[in-house]
């Protein structure tokens, strides 16, 4: 199946279609209903004509009756001619009541009653004119009138069927719009679900798409299927992907022609510096041992800072891929803690461990990663016979790590600098203490891959650091899966 040619096209016939079947169920219940309105306009019509046709045909009886009796007695023209216009109005209107919709009954009695008028009109009427039994006279007319009130009759009978026909179509309209309703609804809620698929399929890519970017994953071509607007953005994301790819090529063959030609010179200079202090090249002065010491020491650290560099960009391509799994955060604190023993005790540090027992839902080696470098930071800046203390509680839904430190603490004005690369801040009575400035940048962005944070908490001495963890894994929505 297509897709139209634009995003807003695709809606629309999305509505379009959604919108048919009841479009169709309201024609049909509209139509269904100016039908029922068409039958009682004529059922009230019918009722209305046959109660005053058979109200004015009782009065034709009651006249008829009353001129028949002076006919038969006295030979009027006048009356002969009155007893004429009652007898052709009788007629009216009884034709007017046999063109209604009567059932058999009905008839039967209306045409009974006109042949005994008929009849009776023949009688006083007829050439020559011979007299007539008033007897007789009576009689007939009598039987008229009796009649008549059956034929007044007809009209309640005529507006009761229309009463029960119109209720039963009523019913029958009922029945049918219910299943109509139910039906549409069916076909609705069908066709709805169908289309939501339909419609969110591209939109699934693309965020399938940009998730994908997010991860750094750029082998693989995006392709995303939709209307044209939607192909193109697509295509956009693959030419972003595609230079994302040329841009991650380039910084990895820089970094490694930077570590190649750097480490290649710094090697050599590192053994020429080993060479000059093992005394290969002869005895040295003292102020020369002090300078082919300086060399030393400034060479291994430069090579340090060099790992440290391409470490810390693995780390920020690491931030985005977590390998989540539950694991038990006292029992990773305790592995981290021993791993600083000897620095420890080299410094005289007291270290004291409150670890609430709970489980955490991360990354092993990043959980461990940030923990190391907060505890390396507390361990770096308090003064030798200082203490550490390391805390971690449960918080509603995060865990929570609090590591306390007899430092000098975090000035004020660094607190928002110190999370940032390549940082190094100085310490009252410590100067700048030597390091790379890295550790707590790549805390910072592991615990926020994690859906957490690092922050200082103002003390009035020493240093405080909190970290805050999701128990669960709520990475951002630019991160997470």
């Amino acid at each position: 199946m297509g897709y139209p040619r634009s995003f807003l096209g695709l809606l629309l016939s999305g509505f379009t279609l959604v919108a048919l079947p009841l479009v169709g169920a309201l024609a049909y219940s509209a139509w269904h209903t100016e039908q029922l309105a068409e039958q009682s306009r004529n059922a009230v019509y019918s009722a209305a004509l046959a109660a005053r046709a058979s109200r004015s045909l009782v009065n034709r009886i009651g006249s008829i009756e009353r001129l028949a009796q002076q006919v038969a007695v006295a030979q009027d023209p006048g009356l002969a001619a009155d007893y004429a216009r009652v007898h052709q109005s009788f007629k009216q209107v009884s034709g007017e009541l046999m063109s209604l919709p009567l059932e058999g009954d009905q008839i039967a009695a209306l045409k009974k009653t006109v042949a005994q008028e008929q009849a009776l009109y023949a009688l006083l009427t007829e050439v020559p004119h011979r007299k007539v039994d008033s007897g007789s006279i009576a009689r007939i007319t009598g039987e008229l009138a009796e009649n008549a009130y059956e034929v007044l009759s007809i009209s309640y009978l005529v507006a009761d069927r229309e009463v029960v026909r119109l209720r039963a179509n009523a019913e029958i309209v009922q029945h049918r719009v219910i299943l109509l309703v139910i039906f549409s609804t069916a076909v609705v809620l069908t066709m709805a679900l169908a289309l939501t698929r339909y419609i969110a399929r591209p939109i699934a890519e693309l965020d399938a798409s940009i998730r994908q970017l997010g991860d750094a994953e750029f082998s693989r071509a995006i392709t995303v299927r939709g209307p044209d607007d939607l192909q193109t953005l697509g295509q956009r994301l693959d030419w972003l992907r595609r230079r994302l790819e040329e841009h991650e090529a380039e910084k990895n063959r820089f970094l490694r022609h930077l570590s190649h030609e750097l480490k290649t010179p710094l090697t050599v200079l590192r053994e020429g510096a080993e060479l000059l202090n093992d005394e290969v090249g002869g005895p040295l002065a003292p102020p020369q041992r002090q300078v082919v010491l300086i060399m030393r020491d400034n060479s291994v650290k430069l090579q340090r800072l060099i790992e440290d560099l391409l470490d810390y960009q693995r780390a920020l391509h690491a931030a985005s891929s977590l390998v989540l799994r539950t694991l038990g955060l006292d029992a990773v604190i305790r592995e981290v803690t021993r791993s600083h023993e000897l620095s420890m005790q080299a410094k005289r540090h007291s270290v004291a461990l409150e670890l609430e027992k709970l489980s955490i839902e991360a990354d092993a080696e990043k959980l461990r990663t940030i923990v190391d470098n907060v505890l390396s930071n507390a361990v770096k800046f308090t003064p030798p016979g200082g203490s550490i203390s390391v805390t971690s509680r449960a918080d509603e839904h995060d865990a929570v790590i609090d590591v306390v430190d007899t430092g000098p603490g975090v000035p004020p004005e660094e607190r928002d600098a110190i999370f940032q690369s390549f940082f190094r801040g100085r310490t009252p009575g410590m100067g700048r203490v030597e390091g790379t400035g890295l550790g707590l940048a790549i805390a910072r962005e592991f615990a926020e891959a994690h859906g957490g944070g690092i922050s200082v908490i103002t003390r009035a001495n020493g240093g405080h650091f909190r970290i805050v963890l999701p128990r669960k894994a709520r990475r951002p929505v630019a991160v997470a899966a």
